[in-house]
């Protein structure tokens, strides 16, 4: 019998929908082993977060209120702390969970599966599944710690769906740590966008290199981006020269997505953005270069020039829409 926590996501007050991919990675491992799994919302606003989760059939959910900016050293104590009671501690893959659990993993001295793609319960033994290699290679593995650290990639778990009823809500009490006092937080800038989140949107039109400046993104991706109602993303190239800030990058040092409609526009390819989107549902592409090697993973290829291509598909969606 296996008991796991899922530490919550919590922005503005709010749990982040990727949240939810570490509740369904509670839940398999919780209904394999007869257990049972707890959500834990921490930070600002937890109180709040904490009844929004209560629908999806935890056990409990705890709160832990810490006002002010998140930081990693003022939260992991108390993560530490309530997880010590858990065989599995879990959250999302996302900079928020790597960033966090690696400090609970030391504190707790637990082995770690980050970046997981799957579980599977084999009799007493929980496996995980990871890529390696920027996906090319998949691993098996096996955490054998007393407590197990994992981190879970969202665009491979669904979020959970609402179990009915309402989970019971619980405080616990917040941990200090003297490192935390040795840290301060000058400020979070959040990029507020009429888009989807990247993570979390069902379309994603990305952009390369070829689009050669950032007023190109603006004049010519952005149109077909809000045509579709999607989010917009960007190979690493096109963010090292600049045409478009870095938290729009996908691949193996962005942003991991999964959508159901990837539209990837003057990019060739290259393995580390693979990684970051060889999931989507459904891979549309247009590149000049037939060989290119995106035109491995792509569903529909176009080849044909960009900025004659993606007018007239703008143009196309908006009367289909229309």
């Amino acid at each position: 019998m296996t008991d796991v926590l899922v530490v919550a996501e919590l922005v503005e007050g709010e749990a982040r929908k990727t949240t939810l991919s570490a509740v369904n990675l509670a839940k398999t491992i919780a209904e394999g082993t007869g257990g049972a799994f707890d959500i834990l919302a921490i930070g600002a606003g937890a109180a709040g977060a904490a009844e929004a989760l209560t629908k999806y059939g935890a056990r409990k959910v705890l709160t832990a209120e810490i006002e002010g900016d998140y930081i990693c050293e003022k939260y992991a104590p108390t993560v530490a702390e309530v997880a010590d009671d858990y065989e599995v501690v879990a959250a999302c893959a996302s900079t928020y969970g790597k960033d966090l659990m690696g400090r609970v993993a030391a504190k707790l001295e637990a082995g770690v599966a980050s970046d997981i793609s799957g579980v599977e319960v084999d009799g007493d033994d929980i496996l995980y599944t990871r890529p390696m290699y920027a996906g090319n290679v998949f691993g098996t593995l096996k955490v054998t710690t007393e407590t197990q650290v994992v981190t879970v990639r969202q665009s491979e778990f669904d979020p959970a769906a609402e179990a009915g009823g309402a989970s019971p809500v619980e405080s616990v009490d917040v941990e200090e740590d003297d490192v935390a006092e040795k840290v301060e937080s000058l400020g979070i800038e959040v990029v507020k966008s009429e888009r989807p989140d990247l993570t979390e949107a069902d379309v994603v039109v990305s952009g390369g290199r070829s689009l050669k400046s950032a007023e190109n993104f603006e004049n010519v991706l952005e149109p077909l981006v809000d045509a579709l109602g999607a989010a917009m993303g960007a190979s690493r190239a096109a963010v090292d020269a600049g045409y478009v800030p870095n938290e729009l990058q996908v691949g193996q040092t962005g942003k991991v997505v999964a959508p159901k409609l990837y539209v990837a526009v003057g990019i060739s390819g290259a393995i580390q953005h693979l990684a970051g989107m060889k999931g989507s549902k459904t891979i549309v592409a247009i590149n000049k270069d037939k060989e290119a090697p995106i035109a491995q993973v792509a569903d529909y290829f176009l080849v044909a020039d960009l900025f004659d291509a993606v007018p007239e598909m703008t143009d196309a969606v908006k009367k289909a829409k229309g």
